[in-house]
């Protein structure tokens, strides 16, 4: 395969799973900012927002000042955003164009339709009231599509490209979605395990579609040790960072055995990020310190892309 063919197919799933992975950020900030609002206690939550979403620099050269109703419309519709739920979809199209000819028709027809509808899309749609259904909508795409090429690709080193990059980007943003409870404050009379803490653990666990797989789990009532546990060290959990590393390091040892068993830098960061987590131990991640075990594992994530774009992707 073209080395440019590949790299199309890598960031064409990366955009569209980048495009999710926005929407939940959001979805978070969305539900928090409104609890907090309910209970009288309006926090940093869409600060918080921007951070977790890497877009907090842009938005402030831009904006200034944090102001709600232009952190969403940043986030969902503005084209000079690149990471903007817009932005990601027509990145991801112009991708797929660039390789039409290696998509089955499924593939095409649903991230087509999908950056068909989203140009449609109205400063209306982000009002408080609808902002919900918008970024339910915008994850039901991300999963069509993902099912699309799922059920239809060959498994060639064409599906191997496109499913590395979704649970590359996967794993990146699992982690930013748990960091952003550290960067939302609580207020100074609202302890930890408190009513709005705990209702900002669910927020967490909904945005990535696993309230009710901690409790089948857990079978308990909600405890950061174990949310945390969940989404980094359980293999069970599809989103979580192990179970994320493990697929990349199968594609890419498939990727490997394709192209005479060549291995480089990235193989063995992939295998050394898998084996931690694979190994690790929740106590551990807590001594160390969450939010800096999560930063570090994104800054790896980003790595490890390059990494991968330097083996495989360079022409």
């Amino acid at each position: 395969m073209l080395s440019r063919t590949a790299d199309s197919l890598f960031w064409l799933a990366r955009y569209m799973e980048r495009a999710e992975t926005v929407a939940r950020i959001v979805m978070v900030g969305h539900r928090m900012a409104n609890l907090a609002l309910s209970l009288g206690n309006p926090g940093n939550e869409w600060r918080s927002t921007l951070v977790a979403s890497g877009c907090e620099p842009g938005y402030l050269a831009r904006h200034g000042e944090v102001v709600p109703a232009k952190v969403v419309d940043y986030l969902v519709r503005d084209p000079e955003n690149p990471s903007s739920i817009a932005s990601c979809l027509e990145t991801a199209r112009r991708n797929a164009r660039a390789v039409r000819t290696a998509l089955t028709v499924d593939m095409w027809e649903a991230l087509n339709e999908t950056w068909q509808q989203t140009r449609a899309i109205k400063p209306a749609d982000l009002a408080s009231d609808r902002l919900t259904t918008l970024l339910e909508w915008v994850k039901q795409r991300s999963l069509l599509f993902a099912g699309a090429y799922a059920s239809t690709m060959l498994r060639t080193d064409a599906y191997c490209f496109t499913h590395l990059g979704t649970v590359l980007e996967r794993a990146d943003s699992t982690a930013r979605i748990l960091d952003v409870k550290y960067h939302v404050l609580l207020p100074s009379h609202e302890g930890v395990g408190g009513v709005l803490d705990h209702y900002q653990w669910q927020s967490i666990l909904r945005a990535v579609s696993a309230l009710r797989s901690y409790h089948w789990v857990y079978n308990q009532r909600l405890q950061p040790w174990l949310i945390a546990e969940l989404l980094i060290l359980r293999p069970e959990m599809p989103r979580s960072l192990v179970a994320c590393t493990g697929q990349v390091v199968e594609e890419l040892d498939r990727l490997a055995a394709a192209y005479g068993g060549r291995h480089g830098e990235c193989h063995r960061l992939a295998g050394e990020m898998h084996a931690r987590l694979k190994y690790g131990r929740v106590e551990g991640i807590f001594q160390f310190g969450l939010h800096e075990y999560l930063t570090e594992f994104i800054d790896n994530t980003g790595r490890l892309g390059q990494e991968i774009s330097s083996l495989y992707l360079s022409a």
